[in-house]
């Protein structure tokens, strides 16, 4: 076997890495990012030609028709990965509720989906704290085994390493169901620079960065800031527990957010040109961005 032929074997033998950002239209992208003005009728399909998967927020505000999941289908190769929250009527209506009526119909509309469907995230708030324990394991079980799940939790007792989140992150284990990372400590380097940066922060959590994998798929919702220099140093650490969670015959979901979401999909670039830097043989898939515009020098 030649060296080359084992770095092939080696990229082919691991896990794919499914990145995203948490949507896939923005009015830039077309000209910035896919250098086509066809991707404005067709954003989620020039989407889903660079990314292979996607923190798909739109099911957290409103449920879809099937005629949109029938459009979704169609727009994307059979790879792509939609990972969409469930519905706030389910995670966000007090203490959950294992007989809400919200989740199956959730799960019929999102059935069409199939394999496309990566996974089903639960977003709870932070009132949602240890006392809940038993009726979120309880509501866990109301989904089919097939549906890869992840939860994130945003109360403080989830983070500080006690019983509460050892019982926490044990139920999930047994449950086979992956504890959703924010890191959002990009986001909350240094003072703000913009309002926009300071209504992000005001709503985005600042929690401890506890890595887990409690299953087979561990998901990162990276939020960086405007500072490039933070973003990078928070990125690092990822990059080798990526490539760890691999080798470990995990699945990794990392998704990239910035305060103005337009600008996620660079962020993404810089993991993925990290990566592939520090592991070669294991490369993921590059994106590719428009030229930027030529610069006029002047005649005089």
């Amino acid at each position: 076997m030649t060296k080359s032929d084992f770095h092939s074997q080696l990229n082919n033998s691991l896990p794919p890495v499914y990145i995203g950002v948490p949507q896939w239209q923005h009015s830039r992208w077309p000209g910035d990012w896919f250098n086509d003005a066809g991707a404005r009728k067709n954003a989620l399909g020039y989407y889903a030609k660079q990314m292979n998967s996607v923190e798909g927020n739109t099911t957290f505000y409103a449920l879809p028709s099937a005629d949109t999941v029938a459009r979704w289908i169609e727009q994307t190769p059979q790879a792509f990965r939609f990972t969409f929250k469930v519905h706030q009527t389910i995670t966000h209506s007090g203490a959950p509720d294992p007989n809400h009526p919200d989740i199956e119909k959730q799960l019929s509309l999102l059935a069409p989906l199939k394999e496309r469907l990566g996974m089903l995230m639960l977003q709870l708030p932070a009132s949602t704290g240890p006392d809940s324990l038993q009726a979120i394991s309880a509501m866990l079980k109301q989904f089919p085994a097939d549906i890869p799940l992840g939860v994130e939790v945003r109360h403080p007792a989830f983070f500080d390493k006690g019983g509460a989140e050892q019982q926490f992150n044990r139920m999930l284990m047994e449950q086979k169901v992956n504890r959703v990372i924010m890191d959002t400590r990009g986001l909350f380097a240094g003072p703000s620079d913009s309002e926009l940066t300071t209504e992000v922060r005001m709503k985005k959590p600042r929690l401890p960065v506890n890595v887990i994998a409690t299953s087979t798929a561990p998901v990162v919702r990276f939020v960086g800031g405007n500072d490039d220099a933070a973003n990078t140093r928070c990125l690092q650490p990822w990059i080798g527990k990526c490539h760890e969670w691999r080798l470990e015959g995990r699945t990794p979901y990392m998704f990239f957010h910035k305060p103005e979401n337009g600008d996620a999909p660079w962020l993404a670039a810089e993991f993925i040109d990290s990566y592939n830097d520090c592991y070669p043989d294991a490369a993921l898939p590059a994106l590719t961005f428009a030229p930027p515009p030529a610069e006029q020098t002047s005649l005089f």
